[in-house]
């Protein structure tokens, strides 16, 4: 079963849901093949939707980190949405929270 669930909200966005933990392991790779789907798809705007994260470790942030890295190298822009308060602190005490776009809502970062 996967861990993530995606959609596409619009034209040329892919939206995929994160689960509750987000810790690596076959989650990495779920994720960077999801990634590589959406830009195989010729999708220019991928959301992450983080509402539902309680946990993240490092590991997790290296996901977003290696996602973002996969993106940019494709001109599409990732977007993370409904980021919850650990999570944008763990984002901010290292500094990602300047590296990537961080939207309010999942409604804001689907928007083309």
């Amino acid at each position: 079963m996967s861990a993530f669930s995606t959609s596409s909200p619009a034209d040329g966005v892919t939206l995929v849901s994160f689960p509750e933990q987000v810790l690596g392991g076959p989650e990495a790779v779920e994720l960077a093949t999801l990634v590589r789907e959406a830009i195989g798809g010729g999708h220019s705007v991928i959301a992450f939707d983080l509402s539902n994260v309680a946990i993240m470790n490092s590991s997790g942030l290296g996901m977003l980190v290696a996602s973002l890295t996969s993106v940019r190298n494709k001109n599409v822009a990732l977007r993370l949405a409904a980021v919850p308060e650990k999570v944008s602190a763990l984002l901010q005490m290292t500094q990602l929270d300047k590296v990537f776009t961080i939207c309010a809502t999942v409604e804001e970062a689907v928007a083309p």
